[in-house]
């Protein structure tokens, strides 16, 4: 077995990628850490080319990095099972698209402020980082909006969210000429979700492929600041045009049908889940209504 000091000095210099920022990290000398790395040279052969403020992983430093994010894993996986019992102590791993995720993040450090042994780990990830990261172990809870079929996953509905159409307040969108006229601001999803939208409340329209682009942005809790300034329309759920910090500076353009997302809750099958997700979960549940009774 591999000298778990050793794979964390080889994990840290990897993140690192300086001899002497990782000392610096792990309170090491200079020489200790080069000692590290070649002894595991001496077990699996060349893991890293030095070059001249660079460090290079040959295949088999990528296979013995590989290695480390799985140990870490499973130490943290021993972790949680040792204390699951403990609804106020250890660590929450949950994931999330990002409009949900702006909603949940304010609401999980209340739960956190309210249980202060907790420490609630959030990221923000597209729907197959999410399955990927509870699969892994690596998020306890997890988030997406499209209902995954895997055995392995115990997935139950969480909320609603329907997408909008925002547009800069005081204009009037009454036709595709009006959209025209304004200009998309695109972000990630931006095709994907205009496009199922637009199709709907302009049925017949060129599509969204077809409007002028007024620019684009790949953070969700920026993408309505252009439209705030005039500069466009974007479509985008809910929950981040309810996060926007100056909603008098937008509005909704609504449909005669809204079209509503599910959003859907992932955890592991196979075990139950920890006393302190059940406890958070408790706590955030009850702000997710149905799609209907969300403020407008």
């Amino acid at each position: 077995m591999l000298n778990p000091q050793w794979l964390r000095t080889f994990a840290t210099l990897v993140e690192q990628g300086n001899f002497t920022r990782t000392a610096e990290q792990l309170d090491l000398t200079q020489a200790a850490v080069s000692q590290h790395v070649q002894r595991l040279e001496e077990r699996l052969g060349p893991l890293l080319i030095r070059r001249p403020r660079q460090l290079e992983l040959t295949p088999a430093g990528h296979a013995l990095l590989a290695y480390c994010e799985e140990v870490g894993a499973a130490d943290q996986r021993l972790q949680q099972r040792l204390s699951e019992s403990d609804a106020e102590q250890g660590e929450v791993g949950l994931i999330s698209p990002g409009s949900i995720g702006l909603a949940l993040y304010p609401l999980l450090l209340e739960v956190q402020q309210a249980h202060p042994g907790l420490s609630i780990r959030h990221r923000f990830a597209p729907d197959h980082e999410v399955l990927n990261g509870v699969l892994e172990n690596r998020f306890e809870l997890g988030l997406v909006t499209l209902k995954p079929d895997d055995p392995r996953l115990a997935v139950s509905r969480f909320a609603e969210e329907p997408l909008e159409l925002v547009v800069p307040a005081g204009e009037q969108v009454k036709g595709w000429s009006d959209l025209e006229r304004l200009g998309f601001i695109d972000h990630p999803d931006g095709q994907a979700m205009a496009g199922r939208l637009l199709s709907r409340q302009f049925p017949g329209s060129p599509g969204v492929r077809n409007l002028p682009s007024r620019g684009f942005i790949n953070q969700i809790g920026l993408i309505l600041e252009p439209v705030s300034r005039g500069l466009g329309f974007s479509v985008l759920p809910r929950y981040a045009r309810l996060a926007f910090a100056r909603p008098e500076s937008i509005q909704v353009v609504a449909g005669a049908t809204p079209l509503i997302d599910t959003l859907w809750l992932l955890h592991r099958a196979e075990w139950p889940l920890s006393a302190r997700a059940e406890l958070t979960l408790n706590r955030i549940r009850p702000y997710f209504l149905p799609a209907q009774d969300l403020s407008q």
